[in-house]
């Protein structure tokens, strides 16, 4: 392997394991008790070494929230897909109802698998929507992980509810989202009440 190319594979393999063991003390621990030096110890690179990745904190943060984002487009769209698909007949299963697979029920799966990803994520989570980063929303400069999260939720919401003013509705059903998502976290909310919280938040789009 050409020396050039052996660099560029270590490097993305620091870069990697940086953001690998942030998330890894941020679980544990939260956000507070990641620090650079925190960081340095543990993948046993010095400070210097790290800062050659990333300029801070700040940017750490910033770069696991993107990673969370894609991975929470990917969780959206495997719930599309297989709401989608439920209602398919095979050999050894009845079809579904009929709405088992339409515009609402697959509402409902993107606002399931939401909930579901920021409470088996949470330190993700937090990177993405409450510790400070370097990230833009609602912006042209938002990078593309977040446009495409938005965007799943907003198509979804748009074929179960209509087209007007839709980016709006987005805005305000990702906000219950989050919120739904936050006071859960907190146990803020009756844990058996979770389900009946989502069905209600369906029927009252539109």
């Amino acid at each position: 392997m050409p020396v050039q190319q052996r660099r560029e594979r270590q490097r993305a393999e620091r870069h990697r394991l940086i953001l690998d063991t942030a998330r890894e003390i941020a679980e544990a621990e939260g956000w507070d008790a990641v620090t650079t030096r925190r960081l340095a110890d543990a993948i046993e690179y010095s400070q210097p070494v790290l800062y050659s990745h990333f300029a801070g904190k700040e940017e750490i943060v910033a770069a696991v929230a993107l990673d969370g984002f894609g991975e929470l487009a990917g969780s959206l769209r495997a719930e599309l897909d297989s709401s989608r698909h439920r209602a398919e007949p095979d050999a050894d299963r009845p079809r579904a109802e009929p709405d088992a697979s339409g515009p609402r029920a697959q509402l409902a799966a993107v606002a399931r698998g939401y909930l579901e990803f920021a409470a088996a994520h949470p330190a993700v989570y937090a990177a993405m929507f409450t510790v400070d980063s370097a990230l833009k929303f609602a912006s042209a400069e938002s990078p593309e992980p977040l446009r495409e999260g938005f965007a799943l939720l907003r198509d979804a919401l748009g074929a179960a509810t209509g087209q007007r003013d839709l980016d709006t509705r987005t805005e305000l059903f990702w906000s219950t989202l989050h919120g739904l998502a936050t006071l859960t976290a907190g146990h803020r909310l009756r844990p058996q009440h979770a389900q009946q919280r989502l069905t209600l938040l369906i029927a009252q789009q539109g």
